[in-house]
């Protein structure tokens, strides 16, 4: 009976939707992060009677067929590109980024990662690396003088010192654009590495190039919307419970038939 394996494909596709649902709900408060959504096909077909096949001797077509569907897969988890709303903090090297753009950052490997998190920090050296500790691309280092850091929206970092009356321009930071930010991949961390499927990122100035600009003394929040997703919570559960009624009932119908005598 393919009812079983139907339902039971089912049963786990909405427990991978749940789990989606579970990781944005997770990340609430997590800086920058964008919710995701898991996104299904279909799987392939039992032709019992293709359509247009030929059914009786003067050539009568089935305008139908008898299909048979398997089932069900999961096809993708997206992320869902919203920007999420601004919250003020006045950190001297919080960031947010209106518009499209992440920042890019060098990993111990030696590769580029990129992130929408601004929540930046100053490291032992003085230079402004991530909350893990990953240096910003291009490196800036700060002067242990330095009592202020003001950064403009085009990503100019100044410092501001007691025996100056003009800010000392430290450096500039960019943006990095992809063709297809969905095709970046999530390493956790609020981190992405680029894929063949993102395309090579677009390296330019904010506000050059289609990227977007700073915002200084703010933080991108998450952008997940709660109400939605325990809405989405809700509609998960109930295809799970309907597709475990499913095999309930094929195993009675099982049961049935074994019983005849």
């Amino acid at each position: 009976m393919r009812a079983l394996q139907i339902a039971a494909t089912g049963m786990s596709a909405q427990q991978t939707r749940v789990e989606v649902i579970s990781n944005n709900l997770a990340n609430m408060s997590t800086t920058g992060y964008n919710s995701r959504r898991a996104e299904f096909a279909d799987l392939h077909y039992q032709q019992a009677v293709r359509p247009g096949s030929v059914t009786a001797a003067d050539g009568t077509l089935v305008p139908a067929g008898v299909q048979l569907g398997l089932g069900v897969r999961p096809t993708a988890v997206t992320v869902n590109l919203a920007q999420g709303p601004m919250a003020e903090t006045n950190g001297d090297l919080d960031v947010a980024i209106e518009g499209n753009g992440y920042l890019e950052v060098r990993l111990p490997s030696g590769l580029s990662a990129y992130t929408r998190d601004g929540g930046l920090k100053r490291s032992p050296d003085g230079l402004i690396v991530t909350s893990n500790g990953h240096p910003v691309a291009p490196e800036i280092t700060i002067p242990e003088d330095a009592y202020k850091i003001a950064i403009n929206a085009g990503g100019e970092v100044y410092a501001f010192f007691d025996d100056q009356t003009e800010p000392e321009l430290l450096g500039q930071f960019t943006l990095a654009g992809f063709v297809n930010e969905k095709g970046l991949e999530a390493i956790g961390s609020n981190l992405f590495l680029e894929t063949g499927a993102s395309g090579s990122p677009r390296v330019a100035t904010p506000g050059q190039e289609g990227l977007g600009t700073l915002l200084h003394g703010y933080l991108e929040e998450s952008s997940v919307d709660a109400v939605r997703e325990i809405t989405e919570l809700i509609k998960a559960q109930r295809g799970y419970e309907l597709n475990a009624k499913v095999i309930t009932a094929a195993d009675q119908m099982l049961g049935a038939t074994v019983q005849v005598r």
